[in-house]
């Protein structure tokens, strides 16, 4: 063969090498793009079956938010919830999710249905399982968020990245933005509740229930207080301590700013009942573990708890009413009455204490009991706890710092706002000063006003205080109702709270006997003015405090006030929120 021919063969070789590269790339590419096409119709199809069951269970999450039942809604929310889970748990699906742009939507959509799937059938369907009830729900509820608790930090996480996401289109990001409020609150609870329940061994928490008869910041006297102990999930009730079990007079060894003293004296730290006079929960938790700790048993307390009667008529909504072992039903009817009123009508608190104690330490035993052993309605349970917490009437506090960061943020923490970024808040608050338990009467009225004109931001802040009872009803009041020193005649401290970044510009009131305290002391990070206010039967007496501070950016005005028996709901104009 000739050297041309053979170039001319190799030419062709090389033409033919070509011509078959292409048809394999073009073969290749075909097969890619089939495969794609493939791939975006089966997530196409599973991204139906997901968003039908999203649907549903968001509507069903609506719909419980709303007041619904949970007993008929949660089975529907449960199979709603598996289905949308198991159909974005494809494989296919978390390929996709590469994909620029349309990926961050198939994740977010995934991780929103595996969300509500582990709530669900990770948490809510094994704890309300009654098909046992030797099981207490504690236990249950311990299993579960021991099971589901990291897999449910996880999905948080990442469903809180996705959310920031410029790529979500609307009906996505809704949602993404549903789910994600209600795992932001459930994860930080759930991943705790394992230490919180004893998982790791026995926990000791201080239970203290405040009187509001005697009205004080975070709710009023610290009346009586229990040992609670929870091991695996099993709690039972350990020693209970009263006033009279305390060493009066002589200050436990915590530490408290110099402001605190001023404000509140040194009745702050060395009487139990007024260590909640100051609205800051964790200085009144320390104040009231350290008295534990030094007259009654230097027990291991982990957390302190503080409830009041209004919560426990809440409680009461769960549970159902509780026989006493006096023979008496306590129910959510009677509770308030019973407890901040009547008992004071039965026996003279000054002659026999021990049978006002004996009465209170059988009424927590009671309730105790019915709740230890998970006799109770778990959805009403949720609402008491939730409702009253945003009151005031439950806080917690606990040396963990998990435990401080779940619950960072709201009332239940009983701290005030460090900031005015999400909300500008007041407080206004009604300090029962000589005694006594006029405050199941006594009516309050709290209003705040926020004005921004120019350079200038202007916060007036108004508490007022009536008693309408006549003379004659006061006098005929147990003595231990009445005024301790004075009888038939009171005396409040109020102090009300400016927001931070401002200072007190004013300070006004309207009243026979009112007179300002304190008007130069700053507080947990705001100015504070303290007002002296005697009244008598039918008297109405009101403060008024300005603040100023620089225009800016503040949140929407808020008014924190005492959970008081009987309040009105707080007033609040804003003009500077925006």
């Amino acid at each position: 063969m000739s050297a041309e021919s053979r170039r001319a063969q190799s030419v062709d070789e090389q033409t033919s090498d070509k011509s078959r590269r292409r048809r394999r790339v073009w073969l290749i590419l075909t097969l890619v793009i089939i495969a794609l096409l493939l791939a975006v119709c089966w997530v196409g199809l599973r991204a139906i079956a997901v968003k039908d069951g999203l649907v549903k269970s968001q509507e069903l999450v609506r719909e419980i938010q709303a007041g619904g039942s949970l007993d008929e809604a949660l089975p529907a929310l449960s199979e709603s919830a598996a289905s949308a889970a198991s159909a974005a748990s494809d494989p296919v699906w978390w390929l996709m999710e590469w994909v620029p742009v349309a990926g961050d939507n198939l994740r977010g959509v995934r991780l929103a249905a595996q969300s509500l799937d582990a709530l669900v059938n990770g948490v809510a369907m094994p704890v309300m399982d009654d098909g046992d009830d030797s099981i207490p729900v504690t236990v249950r509820l311990l299993d579960a968020s021991e099971e589901e608790g990291e897999r449910i930090t996880q999905l948080a996480d990442g469903l809180e990245s996705v959310s920031k996401s410029p790529f979500l289109i609307s009906v996505v990001r809704d949602g993404v933005d549903q789910v994600d409020e209600v795992m932001s609150a459930a994860a930080p609870m759930i991943g705790i509740l394992p230490e919180l329940l004893g998982g790791d061994g026995e926990r000791n928490y201080l239970l203290v229930f405040q009187n509001n008869a005697e009205s004080l910041a975070l709710g009023g006297s610290a009346a009586a207080q229990t040992l609670v102990k929870v091991d695996k999930g099993v709690i039972s009730m350990g020693a209970q301590g009263d006033s009279g079990s305390y060493q009066n007079g002589t200050a436990v060894d915590v530490a408290v700013p110099d402001s605190a003293i001023q404000l509140y004296t040194s009745y702050l730290v060395d009487h139990i009942n007024t260590s909640t006079s100051r609205p800051d929960f964790p200085t009144a938790a320390q104040i009231l573990r350290a008295w534990w700790q030094r007259d009654i048993a230097p027990d291991e307390v982990a957390g302190v708890i503080s409830i009041d009667p209004i919560a426990l008529s809440r409680i009461l909504v769960a549970t159902g009413p509780i026989e006493l072992a006096s023979g008496e039903v306590l129910s959510e009817e009677n509770a308030v009455s019973l407890l901040l009123s009547e008992v004071y009508g039965r026996w003279d608190s000054y002659k026999e204490p021990e049978l006002v104690d004996g009465f209170f330490a059988d009424t927590a035993a009671a309730v105790f009991d019915a709740i230890a052993k998970g006799d109770f309605n778990i959805k009403d349970m949720m609402w008491a706890i939730t409702e009253s917490a945003k009151q005031g009437s439950v806080l917690v506090w606990g040396d963990d710092e998990q435990i401080a960061e779940a619950i960072k943020g709201t009332r239940m923490s009983g701290i005030l706002p460090e900031n005015n970024k999400n909300t500008t808040s007041v407080g206004i608050y009604f300090n029962n000063s000589n005694g006594s338990k006029i405050d199941y009467f006594t009516e309050t009225a709290t209003s705040a006003t926020a004005v921004c004109e120019g350079d200038t931001a202007t916060y007036t802040v108004t508490g007022a205080l009536t008693l309408p009872l006549t003379q004659r009803q006061a006098e005929a009041l147990p003595r231990y109702v009445q005024s301790m020193t004075f009888g038939a005649r009171f005396r409040d401290w109020i102090y009300v709270y400016g927001p931070p970044g401002t200072t007190l510009a004013d300070a006004t009131f309207n009243g026979d006997e009112v007179s300002v305290m304190h008007r130069d002391v700053d507080d947990l990070g705001r100015p504070v003015v303290a007002f002296e206010a005697w009244f008598d039967p039918s008297d109405s007496v009101d403060v008024t405090a300005t603040f100023v501070g620089p225009s800016g950016d503040y949140g929407p005005l808020q008014v924190l006030t005492n959970p008081m028996v009987n309040s009105e709901k707080p007033v609040v104009k804003d003009g500077c929120a925006g």
